[in-house]
Formats: C-alpha cells, sequence, structure tokens
C-alpha cells in the first residue's frame, strides 16, 4: 500500500514569534481580570532589547502593561543578556488606542438587535469582524487532533521541560520541532522523520546536545511503534544555535496560526487568536467550530471532520455553515449539519455564554497549540455533546 507523508511542525514558548502571542495574551487576561466586558486586540514586536506593544484597547481599567511585558519575558526564560533578550532590562514601547467606534457600532449591537429591539440577549453581541473560521478534528489520537502536530507541540513542551527542569540544563528558552508521519490507507503508520532544533549555550559539543535530545526529548515523547530503523533524526541541523529569540530573529504576534490551530492538516481562515477579547470570532468562531467538529467525531458519526462558519462584521448570525467528513461520515452530511444547528449555536454571545470566555484564560493556550490540549481544562475541547448529537441522528 503506498505511504503518504504529511509534516507539521512546532514551536517552543521561546520562539520569538510565540513571544509576542504570549505578551498580547497576557495583556488580555490582565485586562479581563478587572473587565470581563473590555474590548481587545493588540499586537506585539518583539527584536533585541525591546518590546513594541500596538492595537486598539476599550477598557475601564488600568493595568501596568510595561511589567506585564516583562514579568511574561522573564517567566519565558529570557533573563540574561547573554541570551540576547532580558525581561529585567529591555524597552517596552507602547502605540495603544482605543476601539474604533465605526467597530463598536455594531458589536454593541448587532444588526439583529438594532432591527429587533425587543429580541433575545443573544442578538445583542455582532461579530466583531467579517471571516470565515475552520474546526477540524480526527481520530488519529486521542485528543482527536492529527498525529504530525500532536507529535511536533508535545516534543516542543518536552523541550522546555527539561530546560526549565534542569534535565538539560545547558538548553535556553528559543526552539522548533517538526514531525513527518507516513500514512498508510489513511492511517498514521511511522515516523519519516523527526527534527528538533534547540538553542543551546555555546561550550555544549553537538554530540551530546543529539544524543540528549533524542533520549530525554524524542524517545519520552514519540510512542516507540511509530519509530524504526528508517527513521531520520535532525537535531540542530546546521549544527550550532546559541544565538536565538529575539535577538536572532525578529518577533510578531500572530505569525503561527498554524501552529496554533491544525498543523496545515485543515484549512485555516487567516486570523489569529493571540491578543482578541472573545468578541472577535477569529478566535471564538474557530473555538465553536472546533467544539463542533470533535463532538461529531467523539459520537461516531465521522472519523474525520472540519467545520467553516463564517460571519459578518456587526452581525451576530453566522453567514453559512459547512460540515465536510471526507467521506468518512456515518450520516449524509446534510443531516449532520441539520442536527448541528438545532444544537450548537454559534452567534459571539452564546459561545461567550457556552465556554465562560470573559475570563482570563488565554495565556496558557498562547504556546503549544489551543486545541488538543489535555493538560489545561478547555471548555471547547469538552465533548460533552456527543451523546445528544448521536441520540438525534439515530
Amino acid at each position: 500500500m503506498e505511504t503518504r507523508l504529511f509534516t507539521s511542525e512546532s514551536v517552543t514558548e521561546g520562539h520569538p514569534d510565540k513571544v509576542a502571542d504570549q505578551i498580547c495574551d497576557a495583556i488580555l487576561d490582565k485586562i479581563l481580570e478587572k473587565d470581563p466586558s473590555a474590548h481587545v486586540a493588540c499586537e506585539c514586536v518583539v527584536k533585541t532589547g525591546m518590546a513594541l506593544v500596538t492595537g486598539e484597547i476599550s477598557t475601564g481599567c488600568y493595568v501596568e502593561i510595561p511589567e506585564i511585558v516583562r514579568d511574561t519575558i522573564r517567566g519565558i526564560g529570557y533573563t540574561r543578556a547573554k541570551y540576547g533578550f532580558d525581561g529585567n532590562t529591555c524597552s517596552v514601547l507602547t502605540a495603544i488606542e482605543d476601539q474604533s467606534p465605526d467597530i463598536a457600532l455594531g458589536v454593541n449591537r448587532s444588526a439583529e438587535a438594532k432591527t429587533n429591539p425587543g429580541g433575545v440577549r443573544e442578538d445583542l453581541t455582532g461579530a466583531g469582524d467579517q471571516g470565515m473560521m475552520f474546526g477540524f478534528a480526527c481520530s488519529e489520537t486521542p485528543v482527536l487532533m492529527p498525529m504530525p502536530i500532536f507529535l511536533s507541540h508535545r516534543l516542543a513542551r518536552r523541550l522546555a521541560e527539561v530546560r526549565k527542569t534542569g534535565v538539560l540544563p545547558y538548553l535556553r528558552p528559543d526552539g522548533k520541532t517538526q514531525v513527518t508521519v507516513g500514512y498508510v490507507g489513511g492511517k498514521p503508520a511511522r515516523v519519516e522523520a523527526l527534527v528538533v532544533s534547540a538553542q543551546h549555550s555555546p561550550e555544549v559539543p553537538m554530540e551530546r546536545i543529539r544524543e540528549d535530545i533524542i533520549n530525554e526529548v524524542v524517545r519520552p515523547v514519540v510512542p516507540p511503534n511509530l519509530l524504526d530503523d528508517g527513521t531520520h533524526y535532525f537535531v540542530n541541523p546546521t549544527g550550532r544555535f546559541v544565538i536565538g529569540g529575539p535577538q536572532g530573529d525578529s518577533g510578531l504576534s500572530g505569525r503561527k496560526i498554524i501552529v496554533d490551530t491544525y498543523g496545515g492538516y485543515s484549512r485555516h481562515g487567516g486570523g489569529s487568536f493571540s491578543g482578541k477579547d472573545p468578541t472577535k470570532v477569529d478566535r471564538t468562531g474557530s473555538y465553536a467550530a472546533r467544539y463542533v467538529a470533535k463532538n461529531i467525531v467523539q459520537a461516531g458519526l465521522a472519523s474525520k471532520c472540519e467545520v467553516q462558519v463564517a460571519y459578518v462584521i456587526g452581525v451576530a448570525h453566522p453567514v453559512s455553515l459547512m460540515i465536510e467528513t471526507f467521506g468518512t461520515g456515518k450520516a449524509p452530511e446534510p443531516e449532520i449539519t441539520r442536527a448541528v444547528q438545532r444544537l450548537f449555536d454559534f452567534r459571539p454571545a452564546a459561545v461567550i455564554d457556552r465556554f465562560d470566555l470573559r475570563r482570563p484564560i488565554y495565556k496558557q493556550v498562547a504556546c503549544y497549540g489551543h486545541f488538543g490540549r489535555d493538560d489545561l481544562d478547555l471548555p471547547w475541547e469538552k465533548t460533552d455533546m456527543a451523546a445528544d448529537l448521536g441520540s438525534l441522528l439515530g
């Protein structure tokens, strides 16, 4: 049978783009602690010795943005100038304005609420932007995520763990992982290639780094039945990774949207998550679509499912809903779609209420993926509607 290869990547919390994402979500969390109704859309750029926070924030509270930025950078592990980035001494610049009043017209009071003032409460909040969002789930892993991104995230998390616990004390915060999985008959059969690039102290020989990474990072994470004599291992393939983090490359929030979602295995609408409050459907719509897709797969209605939902700015109800099961559905897709429309409410206010999204839960998912996180209790990862879906479709 022919083998099909698919590759996904992940990055550690010290990767410059992820440093920026975590700063944005740390600011969002701190604001939501004090003002759950705040409107936040912030971005961040990091480079050697500096962090720039920009965007639009409308809130009645005050937060100390420079201190939030420094705490986040220190928590990641950039605490010494020799790492090329130091949370204690870097400069923090801000360029923040209020949310546009033109956008607020539709977010604070949706088109439905304007035409029907006595309507239901869920119609009050309009979508914060136009766009399409995708959610995906498949039966390849226990958390219903594709195998390549599942393994890539776990390798990246393990890199951070062995650094922070002192198992490999010479590691520094930046790092990347990549996994190529061979599929036979549509199912993951083996790992074809593994890439681990880990920032390190300059005095450690490459031979030791390679041996340590394979023994302390790869083998504890990747199931042995997926590794064989033909698996290719690439550890720091350039031979040296001392200069990293924002010193080695500028970081920008919202630049790792494929890492945040499904590793390219599913389609993506293009919108990033970090730094956005839950009225922004780039985030909320994607969480709702993942929730629906996961419950469909958990219900046994398909072994692979993709959900697309699309919104118009200032309108509460989505303009389209698409469900694709890639030939694995146990019921016709139109029937599954009708069942989803009966059981799930995609209006922003309804999704916010279901998942209790106006609370500080976002910095924890700013790295290592927003989906498939069995280390966190995330409401959009629950499968509490699977039984209802199964009953409705018989």
